[in-house]
């Protein structure tokens, strides 16, 4: 398998590939590439409809020309377990970033939930992660504000009185049920425009429409999301015999 970075010819390849609707699984392997790779790539450079090749491998050598010496990166502030691979570490959290943002998170909120999700330690303190992402505590301090207004972390204070931010599997089910709740003023103001246009014009028609189905997301989410609930406190199965087997076949 080839490493390194992406030549400008296996970019063309990639927007060849997204031309034709393929997946990107598909696509890294006619470019016998990670699929991660293939994401990352994309979801970096602007998505699945706004990839461009000739784009992509400038942005890509002017990101290298500013990026620092990875000694100084302080990217030991996080505690890690021991034998994690730093390298392969700091590359799945590139493409866990770029995954998040492509779900509508900023760069930075989403470069907070990935430490936050790949440490051990559980949670971390503001000048960790600061320090960890090389960006100032104001920057921190913004992204935290954020993810914990969409109920994606909390704090705590420790046995020295400083903040600790967590994320833990409650708050995934706290944060999907209030974003199931959030079409409730939506659902409400169409409601009003139904009232107000009367109930048998076009306009009308469209408005009870669009309530009629975000109430039903919203219900069908809640529905989903308590029970599956327990899923996120159990712990997952081990992999059977034939499983095993069968993925090294």
């Amino acid at each position: 398998m080839p490493g390194g970075r992406l030549t400008q010819q296996e970019r063309q390849q990639i927007a060849l590939g997204l031309a034709d609707s393929l997946p990107y699984a598909e696509i890294a392997r006619r470019l016998d590439r990670p699929t991660s790779t293939v994401t990352r790539e994309v979801m970096r450079n602007g998505g699945p409809t706004a990839y461009r090749a000739d784009l992509a491998h400038r942005a890509t050598e002017h990101r290298a020309h500013r990026r620092r010496p990875a000694s100084s990166r302080g990217t030991a502030a996080l505690p890690q377990a021991h034998g994690r691979d730093a390298e392969a570490l700091a590359e799945y959290e590139e493409t866990l970033t770029t995954v998040l943002m492509a779900s509508g998170l900023t760069k930075m909120a989403a470069r907070v939930l990935t430490c936050l999700f790949t440490t051990n330690a559980g949670s971390v303190t503001a000048s960790q992660l600061a320090q960890h992402l090389q960006v100032s505590p104001a920057s921190i301090s913004k992204a935290i504000a954020f993810l914990e207004s969409q109920s994606l972390v909390r704090r705590e204070r420790d046995e020295r009185r400083r903040d600790r931010y967590v994320v833990d599997d409650e708050l995934f089910y706290q944060a999907t049920i209030a974003g199931a709740r959030s079409n409730d003023q939506l659902v409400e103001t169409a409601r009003q425009g139904v009232a107000l246009l009367g109930p048998h014009t076009p306009a009308a028609t469209r408005l009870e429409n669009i309530a009629r189905f975000l109430d039903f997301i919203s219900e069908s989410i809640t529905r989903a999301a308590e029970q599956a609930r327990e899923v996120l406190h159990g712990k997952p199965a081990p992999p059977s015999q034939s499983g095993q087997a069968a993925s090294r076949s």
